[in-house]
């Protein structure tokens, strides 16, 4: 810039610096491109056009670059972007100041320079010291910084032109005979210049968007190096350059920089980008290579002028070989951190960033080994959170993730130090530990993680109780890792099956059950297309009459080889594995079936029969039951009246809310709602309230001792009372004898079903509850 300067008076072109940076167009790249094709068009008629029209073309220049750059701060650039492009036009400023000085005051573009020089020069220095303060700005906004090969590339391209500096630049002009001071101090000015194109380099070898106005402000900075060095060489009399050619380098410089201020995507070179480190280009390898063969080429085939040369061209080579040695380092410790890293995402949970299986499974196979030898047993407790999908679908999958990590951090606070914890699942964590053989460790350790999960967990929606299923599983050496993780998950069910959150120990015979269970799974999934399920009809009786009111539909399954499964077997595994939707939906239109037929063969004079059908949970989050309901009354002709569905307690209280949905929708249709085995469960007066149920089924366990002064004839009455004041109808279960009947009766107890009337039967084999004279 120093030269630009002193080459006024011929034409200079310091106007392009000024346009550095104008971004008029905020939306199209057009007046950007229109800009460039003036430029184009200004640099070809000061190249080849006449010699009067250039020095108006290099203040036009400046004056428009100035404009551009005040119009690109003020209207293009974001508030809080604005610093960067500021400070370029503050260089600018100056830099025009410098200009003018040179321009009027006598002698202070002289060349050689006189001590008038130092007047611009005031100016043009602080030019540079802003020029640079603004690249490292867009730099830092970038975080272009944090690329750590794009610093050592970048260091190497200003060693490399620092090198050619003194090379053909400063040691030439100090062996001049006529030498000064002033030519001394001109002679270093390149050397800021390298200190930019170092930002430059930076800027275009790190990652991120790559956009125009980019690639523009670098081939700004690449022209200016090259005008100011050129420049140093005509003025130190060390090559006969013509000023022309110098005044077109710099005119091209600003109206680089201005085109990269007005070009739309000036606003990318301030937002922090997403450096991404990538393979080596083959160009850019080339580039690092030529930066230190080149130098060490040229010191090695120059002949040796001074002690001082000597030792500044061995010293820049000597930190162009260390540079190329830190990227080697820098790239080999990068290497090893992405593979420790890959290694610790491949081995650790990305959300609680615990141990996963795969590093479990290492653990524990590496204590296998010496577990024999030191007469040590290996433990593992699985743990599982009971009804965590209520806390994703209640409070979200957020919370959700707070409530996993907070159980990682208690977890880990209960352990020794040689111990694991470990996520290997959604809700499913595993502590591992080795303990001398025969102790009790891990069952205390198990005591005491359920005291932990007694406490309540402080969440960002409040504090929230969770319980936990564990099952422990121990083996002493030569374990397998998989073999104990599916031990510890068996044991985890039983405590499940136990009623959650409490421990079971695993033990052989749990492992048969998982066979039995699984072979089980296997045989349900084929039982509904090869015809073996069933629907039993069991007689609901009215108390008062003593006629039949309705039957509820039971299913059934009779397996080729196991024979008849019974439900008590078969239908938790359905509600596990989702087959109960299935079967379930057959179910309710099986049953539906068989109540048309028979409502038509007892004709239209009979008693109106209901068919009542349990629904299970897993149906009622599955919304499509209402659906399927509407479509089984429009298909059979029945009266909503005629259809009662049984839910449970327990099971819309797993998640009410959606329960409660499903409910209303289905009670919209017109069907009647029935709780079943009520005062099992929860039997909670105001969730009783909340549900549109119909009627209430008596558990058989409060039947089965009344009439005999037992302790649940109390239990019976409340409920009886309970159920009449909300207008109720009540089903007793379980009624075996004339004398539960009686007592219900009196106590004015509306329906019975039980062994008294008859087990639940295929519908040929109950023809004589169909016929409308029929009383029990």
């Amino acid at each position: 810039m120093n030269s630009v300067l002193a080459s006024l008076r011929a034409g200079g072109d310091p106007d392009a610096l000024s346009s550095a940076r104008t971004t008029l167009p905020r939306r199209s790249a057009k007046p950007a491109w229109s800009y460039m094709a003036a430029c184009v068009a200004a640099i070809t008629t000061a190249a080849i056009g006449p010699e009067w029209l250039r020095a108006p073309l290099m203040l036009l220049a400046i004056l428009a670059g100035l404009g551009a750059t005040i119009y690109a701060v003020r209207r293009v650039a974001l508030p809080a972007h604005r610093r960067p492009w500021r400070l370029l036009l503050g260089a600018a400023t100056l830099f025009l100041v410098g200009i003018v000085i040179r321009a009027v005051v006598p002698g202070a573009g002289a060349s050689p320079p006189t001590s008038m020089a130092l007047i611009p020069d005031a100016f043009v220095l602080p030019g540079y010291v802003l020029m640079g303060y603004g690249f490292a700005d867009l730099l830092r906004r970038r975080r272009a910084a944090d690329d750590d090969p794009a610093r050592v590339d970048a260091l190497l391209v200003g060693l490399a032109a620092a090198f050619m500096c003194w090379t053909y630049l400063i040691v030439p002009s100090m062996s001049q005979t006529d030498l000064t001071p002033l030519r001394v101090a001109n002679s270093f000015f390149p050397v800021i210049d390298v200190v930019l194109l170092v930002l430059a380099a930076q800027l275009a070898l790190s990652g991120g968007a790559r956009q125009p106005s980019l690639w523009l402000l670098i081939l700004a900075a690449g022209t200016m190096f090259s005008g100011d060095f050129i420049f140093m060489l005509r003025d130190g009399g060390l090559a006969d350059v013509p000023q022309h050619a110098i005044d077109v380098l710099f005119m091209a410089t600003f109206l680089l920089v201005g085109a990269a201020g007005l070009h739309p995507s000036m606003r990318t070179l301030t937002e922090p980008q997403q450096i991404v480190v990538k393979d080596l280009s083959k160009v850019r390898t080339v580039l690092i290579a030529l930066m230190v063969v080149v130098p060490t080429i040229i010191t090695t085939m120059r002949p040796v002028t001074s002690l001082l040369n000597s030792i500044v061209s061995a010293g820049l080579c000597s930190l162009l070989i260390l540079a190329v040695f830190a990227r080697v380092v820098r790239s080999n410790n990068s290497r090893a951190r992405a593979e420790r890293a890959t290694r610790r995402r491949a081995t650790h949970d990305a959300l609680t960033d615990l141990p996963n299986r795969e590093l479990l499974a290492e653990t524990i196979a590496s204590w296998g080994e010496r577990a024999a030898d030191d007469q040590q047993e290996i433990s593992l407790l699985f743990i599982d959170l009971d009804r965590f999908k209520m806390v994703n679908d209640h409070w979200g999958h957020q919370v959700g993730d707070e409530l996993l990590c907070e159980v990682a951090g208690r977890l880990s606070t209960q352990i020794r130090g040689e111990d694991l914890v470990c996520r290997i699942g959604g809700d499913e964590f595993v502590i591992a530990l080795a303990s001398p053989s025969h102790s009790a460790l891990a069952e205390s350790l198990a005591d005491r993680v359920l005291a932990e999960f007694a406490r309540p967990f402080e969440l960002s929606v409040g504090n929230v109780v969770i319980s936990a299923s564990i099952g422990v599983a121990k083996a002493h050496g030569g374990a397998r890792a998989l073999e104990l993780i599916r031990d510890a998950d068996t044991a985890m069910y039983k405590a499940k099956d136990n009623g959650r959150n409490a421990y079971a120990l695993f033990d052989t015979s749990l492992r048969e059950e998982v066979r039995d269970r699984m072979n089980l799974e296997q045989a349900l999934r084929r039982a509904l297309p090869r015809g073996e399920l069933a629907v039993h009809f069991q007689p609901i009786v009215d108390l008062t009459t003593g006629q039949i009111d309705g039957f509820e539909a039971l299913m059934r399954w009779n397996h080729p080889t196991l024979g008849a499964v019974s439900p008590v077997d078969f239908i938790p595994v359905a509600e596990e594995t989702g087959l109960i939707v299935e079967s379930g939906a057959w179910l309710l239109r099986e049953a539906a079936a068989q109540l048309a037929v028979w409502t038509a063969q007892r004709g239209p004079g009979a008693r109106r029969l209901h068919v009542s059908v349990n629904v299970s949970v897993r149906q009622l989050r599955d919304r499509a039951i209402v659906d399927i309901v509407h479509g089984v009354l429009s298909d059979t002709g029945l009266g909503p009246d005629q259809l009662w569905l049984e839910i449970t307690e327990s099971g819309v209280m797993e998640d009410i809310e959606t329960a409660l949905k499903t409910l209303n929708e289905l009670r919209a249709l017109g069907v009647t709602l029935c709780i079943d085995d009520f005062g099992t469960g929860y039997s909670s007066l105001s969730y009783l309230n909340r549900l549109p149920v119909g009627i209430v089924k008596i558990d058989r366990s409060f039947v089965g001792r009344v009439g005999e002064h037992g302790s649940n004839e109390p239990i019976v009455r409340a409920v009886l009372a309970m159920t009449r004041a909300m207008n109720l109808r009540v089903v007793a279960e379980g009624v075996e004898t004339e004398l539960q009947r009686d007592w219900l009766r009196e106590q004015g107890c509306d329906l019975a079903q039980g062994w008294l009337y008859g087990k639940a039967d295929l519908p040929e084999n109950l023809e004589p509850w169909i016929r409308p004279q029929v009383t029990a």
